[in-house]
């Protein structure tokens, strides 16, 4: 019995702020080795291909987010659903959950992909890819498409270990994972000039590591948890499906609404020709770096959520929002200064295109704003995704992800004449939405007994 405890960590006890960092930060530090694939690629592709590189793996890279919209969502949500079943003693559950998940998300990567890559012209297409990197932009979308099993495979496994409170064994498997990628990325692009290619296939590869790794690990300590990896356990449960549904349906929305707000932005700022695009790469890795710190206090905060609901220790939830909010801005702070100081360096970093570099201060500004965005957004996840109510994840899917983004965007670029400028304020100003609903929903009370 002993072993089998072993595997799960009781978020509900002891100091909030202790448990959140030490739970948030082994997350920060595997999601910024997962941001690193992409941003790696973008620095090579930057430094040896110039513009039209950093072009292709922005515009791939966002296609590449798109399309992990269901995985981030139902992966999410077996977090969540698994962390309340922790918390409120349910073995059984948390199994046939575990198989569930597995099964329906790798038939959802296999099924997208196929769709994806039969598409795959019209796509680039629809996102206006520039003619300069557009061969370059079609052979790094469609590794990425070949290899979107490992990304979904990944997630499951994670969110599995996460909801049962361990975020280190994740990082440990994607550590491994980022740095076979950067050899891989010198070695194709810059050793063996495969140039797009070269650099999607190292993320692919890299992806493909982290998954195979983390899946023998959970075999291999399947004792621990209580899933045998027999054959019958990986059968879709009706009770468990309805419920990875009801609540995952949501996250996947509000995932998908945000990935496609910002397909939509990309392909506006395409239409300007490809330095800017290049430079919409740079603020879009900004933001996914600075994402990687939200994100990670998202999910710990999430879980510890999600255990506390389930255990009925409702007065820890305010304290986790409150802390979430206090760190985030703290780091908020020190990374917009660093931004503002040190702009010329951070973007020397990734090209030494003139073109681009002599555009990239534009985006300071809009980054800043969009930090700040983060920053409430972490403790406004922390409760809604926690306390697990799907109609609320749906409301602020659509009026985040969609009518605030795109909606301010185009005002600000379109109507004001903003342009690029404009595009990226609309961006960074609907990042404060889900505060503002968290809030009513807090003061509610309807999160207590989700």
């Amino acid at each position: 019995m002993a072993e089998k405890r072993s595997m799960i960590t009781d978020l509900t006890e002891g100091s909030v702020t202790g448990k959140l960092l030490k739970f948030a930060f082994p997350l920060f530090a595997s999601n910024l080795l997962q941001a690193i694939y992409n941003v790696v690629d973008m620095i090579v592709a930057g430094q040896v291909i110039g513009g039209a590189g950093m072009s292709a793996v922005n515009i791939g890279g966002e296609l590449l987010h798109l399309l992990t919209f269901l995985a981030m969502g139902f992966s999410s949500a077996g977090q969540v659903i698994i962390s309340q079943h922790v918390g409120a003693g349910r073995k059984e559950d948390v199994k046939k959950t575990i198989g569930t998940m597995f099964t329906f998300l790798f038939v959802t990567s296999i099924v997208l992909s196929v769709i994806c890559y039969l598409l795959r012209d019209q796509i680039l297409s629809w996102l206006n890819t520039p003619a300069e990197s557009y061969s370059l932009t079609y052979d790094y979308a469609v590794t990425c498409i070949c290899g979107l099993v490992f990304i979904y495979g990944y997630n499951i496994v994670s969110a599995i270990l996460r909801g049962m409170g361990d975020s280190k064994r994740p990082f440990v498997f994607v550590a491994v994972a980022a740095v076979l990628n950067i050899v891989l990325d010198i070695l194709f692009v810059a050793g063996l000039g495969m140039k797009a290619y070269g650099a999607a296939l190292a993320t692919v590869i890299g992806q493909g590591v982290s998954f195979v790794t983390s899946l023998i690990y959970l075999y291999f300590h399947r004792d621990a948890f209580g899933f045998d990896f027999k054959p019958s356990s990986f059968r879709i449960s009706g009770r468990a499906l309805r419920g990875l549904l009801a609540l995952g349906i949501p996250m996947a929305i509000q995932s998908a609404a945000v990935n496609i707000s910002k397909i939509v932005l990309t392909a506006w700022i395409n239409a300007f020709g490809v330095t800017m695009s290049a430079v919409g790469g740079l603020y879009s890795k900004l933001n996914t770096m600075y994402g990687v710190v939200s994100n990670s206090f998202t999910t710990a905060g999430s879980a510890m959520t999600g255990q506390c609901i389930g255990a009925e220790k409702y007065d820890r939830v305010p304290k986790i929002m409150r802390t979430n909010f206090l760190v985030m801005l703290a780091i908020t702070v020190v990374t917009g200064a660093a931004l503002v100081f040190g702009q010329d360096r951070i973007f020397g970093f990734f090209t030494n295109d003139p073109r681009v570099l002599a555009s990239a201060s534009i985006i300071v500004a809009p980054a800043i704003v969009n930090f700040l965005g983060a920053t409430t957004r972490s403790s406004a996840f922390a409760l809604i995704n926690g306390s697990g109510n799907y109609k609320l994840n749906l409301c602020v899917a659509i009026i985040d992800g969609m009518i605030a983004r795109v909606g301010i965007a185009y005002l600000l670029g379109n109507v004001f004449s903003m342009g690029c400028v404009g595009y990226w304020y609309g961006d960074a100003f609907a990042g404060f939405v889900p505060i503002l609903i968290a809030l009513c929903f807090y003061f509610s009370g309807k999160w207590k007994g989700q």
